[in-house]
């Protein structure tokens, strides 16, 4: 039961995770856009996020993280989060002060992940009520 479960969420716990660290990353920009030589950065979200679910297969589950408060607990170790490989940004049009944050891309950018985090969000939440009902009428 767990397995399905797993392998129900595994995707979107992937994709999940990666917009979160991609949202960052474009807050930064946007953060920075009056900030002289400031370079702009993003990840390609579709390659990693293949390389994440390749990582991550179903036949390959991470260790799960204890957290321990005595010494006689089970020492196991929390698996390290991969992070993206954040690249730099080819500018449409070279700024005076070296600063490469576009922001009308910025906010698009911005924009779009937040819309498919909510959306995966919002498919999660749906997949649990489905499977909540199924348990409940037994």
């Amino acid at each position: 039961m767990l397995d399905k479960l797993d392998v129900m969420i595994g995707f979107h716990r992937q994709a999940l995770n990666l917009r979160e660290q991609r949202q960052q990353i474009l807050a930064a920009n946007i953060a920075n856009s009056d900030t002289p030589n400031y370079q702009a950065r993003d990840f390609d979200f579709k390659t990693e996020l293949t390389k994440a679910l390749d990582q991550h297969s179903v036949n390959h589950r991470p260790p799960v993280g204890l957290k321990v408060t005595a010494q006689q607990h089970m020492q196991i170790a929390t698996p390290l989060a991969n992070s993206p490989q954040a690249l730099y940004r080819v500018p449409f049009q070279n700024s005076a002060d070296g600063n490469t944050v576009d922001m009308d891309l910025e906010r698009m950018a911005f924009m779009d992940n937040s819309i498919h985090y909510q959306g995966s969000l919002t498919f999660l939440g749906e997949q649990f009520k489905s499977l909540i009902s199924v348990l409940q009428q037994g």
